[in-house]
């Protein structure tokens, strides 16, 4: 599934932007500000891991845009924080980097391995077997629930969630996870993007969206209380992040990823980012049931 869990004064220079034909027909942007990172806080030391980036003194990040509460902005150009964008200038900082370069590309090709001329990938993207055959996971930054989007004056509920027109993202965990647990008589209507999954509920075409809590709760906020997280199951899920196949960096971006999770970082980007950005805490939302 794709897919948190402090503030200095933001000023912003003009980045340095880099148009690429990616190899999902995405694009890029380095973002920065010296080595402010944005709106981003660093933590720890500058220059405690060693790694080699593909390229000199930059941090290439790959993503999926937009995403709100991880990513601040919907273009790669335009990407200033973010729990999963500041994550990432964290590891570029402790790699002794003062850059960042954001490059949005396709999900599927992200959790499929054909991507390629990056150092990491972060997109809220859940840990499963089968993607773990084709793609290197870093270790965990966040646990994730599968979250339910409704209309906020709908009456959708854990009883009747089975008689309902759900929506899903192709690619994403939560396909599999409907077809597992969720007795409906109907088929999921599947969608090749969050946004237009969400479109679709707000248009009346689904009834509900499920996908991860975390990521429901910023479309929700986004909505103008038109769109609710209205419960949220339980799956037991991880989110991490990706490295290219053999990637000689794996080692210490991971160290860099559990000193920040021991340290507290992880937690405050999660305070700053999540909790605000999202307009709600993902352990507020209520749990629910299989029927």
């Amino acid at each position: 599934m794709r897919r948190f869990r402090a503030l200095i004064p933001a000023v912003v220079a003009a980045a340095t932007l880099t148009a690429l034909a990616g190899c999902s027909g995405g694009s890029s942007a380095d973002t920065a500000n010296g080595d402010d990172f944005g709106e981003c806080q660093v933590y720890g030391k500058a220059g405690s891991i060693n790694l080699k980036p593909v390229e000199d003194g930059v941090l290439t990040v790959q993503t999926t845009l937009p995403s709100p509460g991880w990513w601040k902005g919907e273009t790669p150009d335009s990407i200033t924080g973010g729990y999963e964008y500041c994550l990432a200038a964290n590891i570029a900082h402790r790699a002794g980097l003062s850059r960042v370069k954001v490059e949005n590309v396709s999900f599927d090709a992200l959790v499929a391995g054909q991507t390629k001329d990056y150092d990491i990938a972060m997109a809220q993207i859940s840990v499963t077997p089968e993607r773990q055959q084709v793609v290197t996971f870093s270790e965990p930054y966040f646990d994730s629930n599968l979250g339910v989007l409704a209309p906020a004056d709908s009456d959708i509920s854990e009883d009747n969630l089975n008689d309902k027109s759900i929506g899903l993202q192709v690619g994403t965990t939560a396909v599999k996870w409907f077809q597992d647990n969720v007795h409906s008589s109907a088929s999921p209507k599947l969608f090749q993007d969050t946004t237009s999954m969400v479109t679709a509920v707000s248009s009346g075409a689904a009834d509900a969206a499920v996908q991860d809590t975390a990521i429901m709760l910023g479309f929700a906020k986004n909505s103008d209380g038109a769109l609710k997280v209205v419960g949220q199951y339980a799956t037991g899920e991880h989110y991490a992040a990706i490295y290219p196949k053999g990637s000689d960096g794996a080692a210490a971006m991971n160290d860099a990823i559990t000193a920040m999770r021991t340290d507290g970082t992880l937690d405050k980007l999660s305070a700053k980012w999540l909790g605000p950005e999202l307009g709600g805490d993902p352990s507020s939302v209520p749990v629910w049931n299989l029927k």
